[in-house]
């Protein structure tokens, strides 16, 4: 039986939470450190933990060895700790705004292999539907362990991150095929994942860089996982035309690279396609990184805080204040962004900004992992060579410079493996106009005043 719909931030709310009532942002950040199943949490989805400011980190050079202004975004103070949890939550507010969907109508399904899962799983509690996860059977133990604290249900498919191709065929052969019975919250391919990150993310990679340098982005970095990240790109080049937009992958599964379809550990990335959204044409450099310099690159910022103050000269208030905050996608895309400042050889005016989509708490076991395979936990020595070798020796090897040849490249690996979902090639071709992304973007302009309607008063009205 149907249900009165929770209510929930908008588009633009959650850019900007400063335009909701003072009252109700007030009561949602008390939600957000006493209560975490309050519905009230729902409008702390933004990057500004419901205030003016975008949370990020400005890293220090003595860590990162170069002179342009490395600046993180951080994802942990979203609810359920990582900012999966907003393209969740609007591909279901969009569905009860759009299509008429209530809580008791169907279930929700979240393919995944962790955070937007979480996050799923998160959305799907405070607003009152159940939840199914499709994900991979050899993720950290942690993220399964979240899903069920917040009432989710788990449908394992083989593998690692690595086969995330695996969850996508069973969630369209058991899900998608069954519409009557379940809504598919579909991160790889439906479009509020890449609306949320180009008005809501986007914005904030714009706010982070606004009082650092020369105040603009000179190149956006981020590994695709569902690709909806990427879509802060196309916000910053409607800025910036001459921004680089900056695509990693991981070494050992260089799908996008050059095809490859090997195993990695970097969790909180997604592989071997090219997903649905997943504007391509808008991306300008694709990178490769070592799956085991993004878990040893997490081991140095969580254990070595002596070794990078006593042996690299980070400031002793920094490297504290670095202790976690990363995981492994993190440290990624640090090195990413690091590797992006050196090959473009920017300067000490010049911004690089990147994401950090969750942080530490759900990787202990991946630590865990690390020392079995060294043999126990890595001493000061191992520790000094370990953040020389991830983040001030990175290779300037394995970068493909995306033009045309490669975006068309791209595009035809799109069409191949999305024509297999019922997609038709001439949808997808469409995908290859600019016209198409910012047509998409323009809903936003529709899609919020039909949220504000179907959600009724906002709380503590």
């Amino acid at each position: 039986m149907s249900r009165p719909i929770v209510p929930g931030p908008t588009y633009a709310e959650m850019r900007d939470p400063m335009i909701l009532p003072e009252k109700l942002r007030e009561a949602a950040r008390r939600a957000l450190h006493e209560d975490e199943l309050n519905p009230l949490n729902l409008f702390n989805i933004n990057w500004k933990n419901t205030g003016a400011q975008v949370e990020r980190i400005v890293l220090p050079k003595a860590l990162t060895g170069v002179r342009a202004n490395i600046i993180v975004l951080s994802g942990r103070h979203f609810p359920s700790g990582s900012m999966k949890v907003g393209p969740a939550y609007v591909t279901l507010a969009e569905e009860e705004a759009l299509n008429g969907l209530r809580p008791g109508d169907k279930t929700v399904i979240g393919p995944s292999t962790g955070n937007f899962g979480i996050g799923t799983a998160y959305i799907s509690k405070l607003k009152g539907y159940r939840a199914v996860v499709v994900m991979p059977d050899n993720m950290s133990k942690e993220r399964y362990e979240r899903i069920r604290k917040y009432g989710g249900d788990l449908d394992l498919t083989p593998g690692t991150e690595s086969d995330v191709i695996l969850t996508l065929e069973r969630t369209h052969s058991e899900y998608v095929s069954k519409p009557d019975e379940y809504v598919v919250l579909a991160q790889f391919e439906l479009l509020p994942n890449y609306r949320f990150h180009r008005h809501v993310t986007g914005d904030a990679v714009v706010q982070a860089a606004r009082d650092v340098g020369h105040g603009k982005v000179t190149a956006f970095v981020s590994a695709p996982g569902s690709a909806g990240t990427l879509a802060a790109g196309d916000y910053v080049k409607s800025l910036w035309p001459d921004s680089k937009i900056v695509v990693l992958e991981p070494r050992e599964c260089p799908t996008l690279y050059n095809g490859g379809q090997g195993q990695h550990r970097i969790e909180g990335i997604g592989d071997k396609m090219v997903t649905l959204i997943h504007n391509v044409f808008n991306s300008d450099l694709l990178m490769l990184i070592h799956d085991e310099d993004t878990v040893r690159g997490m081991e140095v910022i969580q254990s070595g805080t002596r070794v990078l103050v006593d042996r690299l000269g980070v400031p002793e208030e920094e490297a504290h204040s670095l202790v976690d905050k990363f995981g492994p996608s993190g440290i990624c895309n640090i090195i990413g962004a690091i590797k992006t400042a050196r090959y473009l050889d920017l300067g000490p005016e010049d911004n690089v900004v990147t994401i950090a989509t969750d942080s530490y708490d759900r990787y202990p076991s991946v630590s865990q992992q690390l020392y079995q395979r060294i043999g126990g936990k890595p001493d000061d020595e191992q520790l000094e060579l370990w953040a020389k070798a991830v983040f001030l020796g990175g290779s300037l090897g394995e970068i493909v410079e995306l033009d045309a040849q490669q975006h068309a490249r791209l595009q035809r690996m799109k069409e191949e493996l999305w024509t297999r979902f019922g997609y038709s090639p001439s949808t997808i071709r469409h995908m290859a106009s600019q016209d198409f992304w910012d047509e998409e973007y323009a809903k936003i302009q529709e899609i919020d005043p039909l949220i504000e309607e179907v959600r009724g008063p906002l709380p503590l009205e």
